[in-house]
């Protein structure tokens, strides 16, 4: 620690003069550094040895990428499911620790852990039922009871952990209004407080969601995020930090969520995988936090992994709304302005590439099908083909492109009170007019926060929402995650025998294929008030600018632009109804968590037959073997984009699939089954969701013209025979056969799902070699124990034209992103080198891996350090 550079920042408060710090190294200008170097800048000066500060310090200011240096962020947020997951494993890491002679009491997460129950909660009763939230509620208790017993013992026998039980709110609305200090403020041991930027990872990949506060929030990987956890840092090279010039206004009419769909369209072009972006100019000066928030959310649909914002007047108005006390919000601004993060100190920042997105060029949008980047206007949907004649139309059945779901939800939208309010205004004006929803329409409102639900009763809209059947379900992340609930079994049994294209539409951020209900066929993404007008249209195939929503009482026709509301009627209304007494409200007792008892045993009781909690297996059986990297069969080969929804699906288990078929043997009732999510404390159901998606295409499975077959299917080699994905992996684990899975690009994009590497790897998959990988799911797979391999340029599984008959061997040494060969071994005989590039991108990764796994490092370093 470099105590040389701790200075007074008040009477009661030190600092790290970072400046100082530069000068003396003399590696360059601080003033010159993007907002992103000057936060990993502090911690380096706070935490790193001094001896290696120099070394650490010249990589940020030459924007050098050669050497890894650490981050130590401040905080781990989780959500249940993979927070849960997270302690699963600790508890699990107890046991192996026991049962090897150490201290299990002593694992603990060394760094501040806050763990929102916001994963669990199915829309099972839908916004017209007057008692959604009750009902939905009392259900999620009874599904997760065994889920829930676990996370209340974690509560008392883990240190350093807090917990937000279920029906708060969702985890990021949470961070944003709530939980982030902006500047953090922690004793020293003499007591003393030392100032720094709070930094955080979550468990989610929407983390970057504070991004908006100029906080450094990064989604991982529940195995990443336990390396944290328990204190060690996350080893890091400089990203790519890319600068987003906003300039022009918007147009009239158009919301965040118009921007950032098309940002999202228009970064995923860029190429921006990875990067650290940082949002500037006279655009970005001009949003509101709201805004800046739901822009921020939306960083892994774009690729990045950061969007950041400066600190200004607006991050110190959105402190002030949301309730944090004078003296932290005096803090923030006196300690930006000192340290130079303030946004009028950063004019001159320089930044390696800079990206210039005009705001006056968006125009009303919605997103899809199946992807998030996949823009449309909604003045194009007849041209591009998705509104049209609506066909299959008879008095009483669903039309073609039926919207089954219409959901107001996720915390890309529902953080932001702009958004919301038009949502509310807009079911006003359609109530006056007296248009309805289609009754076929599954409608609810989830907000991530309850603070929603008072400012828009403040405003009065919260009645006209509901009387249209968008009352509020949950204070939970629902149908953005796929926990949309059953259908109506009249409509699903429309949907069934009438082979109907049906579909959802929602105001979140995800769309991928199969995730939002396993009836709707496709999704789109829209912005709060394009949900309502939505659900009143009934169908994807309504031009929503053009077509007549319905007939007033004198006949006239009406059209969105009759009920869509005016920017000032909402600015007005969310000036006059948002206010911080409702955030105190709703805060002020969520976090007043008082003593929690020490648990008697810091071992758990392992429910036998629980299909939700499981000891983990990741210190035993074949996990505990070496593995050989020779002779591997392609359990898959799989096309580009291929996201964690594919290889470990969230959704609702029905029947008919390899889980759904296990929790019947268990005795669980289909109604119960809840989704595989919610499962993955339990390594024999979640493990049966690997590769599930019916949406999934493995090349290996062809139909007799030739096309790819699509579903959860493999095809088991030498044998050549095709199953069920599940009852493929059954048979290559009892035969003990190593396997590999082959890609595209792309390979892993979506949620931060540690399952995805987990499944896999607890199948026998040793490596995978694809043409590119999303930066959260590679760093899992290494947490896992296996190995990412990547092919070079121009070389592809369709140029090396494979087939899933080969045998796959690794030759060379593991070393940081250096060239190994893959030898592919044809049924033929025929032997081909390929040359691929190992995916260990760092030294500390190489350690991970030849450990085996994250767990398996920290048990051996554990029992080392006695």
């Amino acid at each position: 620690m470099t105590s040389q550079y701790r200075k007074p920042l008040t009477e009661n408060i030190d600092f790290y003069d970072v400046r100082q710090a530069v000068e003396d190294v003399k590696a360059g200008s601080y003033d010159g550094l993007p907002y992103t170097s000057k936060v990993l800048a502090e911690q380096l000066v706070r935490r790193a040895e001094p001896e290696k500060l120099a070394d650490y310090l010249g990589q940020l200011i030459n924007r050098e990428q050669t050497l890894d240096f650490p981050w130590y962020p401040a905080r781990v947020v989780c959500h249940d499911i993979l927070g849960q997951t997270a302690l699963v494993d600790l508890a699990g890491l107890r046991d192996a620790i026991a049962e090897q002679g150490g201290d299990p009491a002593k694992v603990n997460p060394v760094v501040p852990t806050q763990l929102i129950v916001d994963h669990s909660l199915a829309v099972e009763y839908g916004g017209f039922d007057p008692d959604a939230f009750a009902k939905n509620r009392a259900v999620e208790d009874r599904r997760n009871d065994d889920r829930f017993h676990f996370i209340d013992w974690t509560k008392t026998a883990f240190k350093n952990v807090d917990v937000i039980p279920a029906g708060n709110g969702i985890m990021h609305q949470i961070n944003l209004e709530k939980m982030s200090p902006v500047i953090q403020n922690r004793p020293d041991e003499n007591g003393r407080g030392v100032a720094f930027p709070d930094t955080c990872v979550g468990t989610d990949s929407h983390t970057p969601h504070t991004d908006a506060l100029g906080v450094i929030s990064v989604g991982v990987g529940g195995l990443e995020a336990e390396t944290v956890m328990l204190g060690h840092p996350s080893m890091m090279r400089l990203p790519d930090i890319i600068g987003v010039e906003l300039v022009g206004q918007r147009k009239a009419g158009i919301t965040a969520t118009d921007i950032v769909l098309a940002l999202t369209e228009f970064l995923r072009k860029e190429r921006v995988v990875g990067a650290y972006l940082e949002f500037f100019g006279e655009g970005a000066d001009s949003m509101s936090v709201g805004d800046r928030a739901t822009i921020s959310n939306m960083t892994p649909e774009y690729g990045a992994t950061a969007a950041m914002f400066y600190i200004d007047q607006n991050t110190i108005d959105y402190l002030t709304l949301t309730g944090r006390e004078p003296e932290q919000v005096k803090l923030v601004e006196q300690y930006a302005k000192t340290t130079g993060l303030w946004a009028s100190d950063m004019v001159k920042a320089e930044y390696p590439r800079v990206l210039r997105f005009d705001l006056s060029t968006v125009t009303r949008n919605i997103a899809g099908p199946s992807n998030p980047h996949a823009r449309v206007s909604t003045s194009d949907l007849k041209a591009k083909g998705i509104a049209g004649v609506v066909e299959n139309r008879e008095d009483g059945l669903m039309p073609d492109g039926a919207v089954i779901i219409a959901a107001i939800t996720s915390c890309t939208n529902t953080s932001n009170p702009r958004n919301t309010v038009a949502a509310g205004l807009l079911a006003r004006k359609a109530n006056e007019l007296g248009l309805t929803r289609k009754p076929w329409v599954k409608s609810s409102f989830a907000p991530g926060s309850k603070a929603a639900a008072l400012y828009l009763e403040e405003a009065g809209v919260l009645g006209d929402l509901e009387k249209l059947g968008f009352g509020i379900v949950a204070y939970a992340c629902t149908t953005c995650n796929g926990m949309s609930g059953a259908l109506d079994p009249k409509i699903q049994q429309e949907i069934i025998d009438r082979d109907l294209y049906a579909t959802a539409v929602l105001s979140g951020n995800r769309n991928f294929d199969g995730r939002i209900h396993p009836y709707a066929k496709q999704a789109f993404l829209a912005s709060p008030p394009l949900v309502v007008a939505y659900a009143i249209a009934g169908t994807i195939r309504f031009d929503i600018e053009n077509d007549a929503l319905g007939f007033d009482k004198d006949g006239k026709a009406i059209y969105l632009k009759d009920i869509w509301p005016s920017d000032e009627e909402i600015d007005a209304l969310v000036q006059s109804s948002v206010k911080p007494e409702q955030f105190k409200q709703v805060y002020i007792p969520m976090f007043d968590l008082g003593q929690a008892e020490q648990a008697e045993s810091p071992l758990y009781n392992w429910r036998e037959m629980s299909t939700y909690i499981r000891r983990p297996p990741y210190w035993e059986g074949a996990l505990a073997a070496p593995r050989t990297l020779t002779h591997m069969r392609p359990l898959a080969i799989l096309p580009d984009n291929i996201t964690t929804d594919h290889l470990s699906p969230s959704n609702a288990i029905v029947r008919n699939s390899a889980a759904g078929e296990y929790l019947e043997k268990m005795g669980v009732p289909e109604e119960d089954f809840n989704s595989y999510a919610t499962h993955r404390g339990d390594h024999l159901t979640a493990q049966r969701a690997t590769l599930a998606n019916p949406k999934l295409f493995n090349e290996m499975v062809l139909n007799d013209d030739g096309s790819v077959r699509q579903g959860s299917l493999a095809r088991v080699e030498p044998d050549g025979k095709v199953m069920r994905m599940w009852e493929a992996i059954e048979t290559y684990m009892n035969r003990k056969q190593p396997l590999i899975i082959v890609a595209g690009a792309d390979y892993g994009q979506g949620s931060s799902r540690d399952w995805a590497a987990k499944g896999v790897r607890l199948a026998g998959v040793e490596a995978i070699v694809a043409e590119g990988f999303e930066r959260i799911h590679r760093t899992n797979l290494i947490g896992m124990g296996v190995l990412p391999l990547q092919f070079k340029d121009g070389v592809n599984r369709k140029t090396l034209k494979l087939d899933g008959t080969e045998t796959y061997s690794v030759i060379g040494n593991l070393t940081p992103r250096g060239d190994v060969i893959l030898v592919v071994e044809r049924a033929n005989g025929e032997m081909v080198e390929v040359p691929v590039t190992c995916r260990l991108d760092s030294d500390a990764e190489v350690k991970t891996y030849n450990a085996g796994g994250v767990l398996q490092q920290f048990a051996k370093e554990f029992l080392a350090n006695g």
